[in-house]
């Protein structure tokens, strides 16, 4: 991926959006950590399942991103990917940015 210059005004809205992307985000992982517990499963089973997951769900963008401008629109091409946000979570952000997003994760191809 080429990088790419951020405008201000998409820094800013990007940075006050995170926050309640990735709360969402780790909502629902926490509902489906809930479905592994409440499994009929062994007690082991349910604690190694739980314990690869967390291990692999705390990687994704939606749990820990790395805050740097740079890093902006791969941030949300993953939190996309990663169903942490949808095309329509992109409203307010400017068109170079949203046909960025969308061309990086392949979104609207024929």
């Amino acid at each position: 991926m080429a990088i790419q210059s951020v405008n201000e005004k998409d820094w800013k809205l990007f940075r006050k959006k995170l926050p309640g992307w990735q709360e969402d985000y780790m909502e629902n992982l926490c509902k489906e950590y809930a479905g592994i517990l409440s499994s009929s499963k062994n007690a082991s089973e349910k604690f190694w399942e739980l314990e690869k997951r967390i291990k692999e769900d705390k990687k994704d963008v939606g749990v820990s991103a790395q805050m740097s401008r740079s890093m902006m629109l791969e941030n949300i091409t993953a939190l996309l990917l990663e169903g942490a946000i949808t095309i329509e979570d992109l409203d307010g952000f400017s068109e170079e940015t949203v046909e960025t997003v969308k061309r990086w994760a392949r979104i609207g191809e024929k």
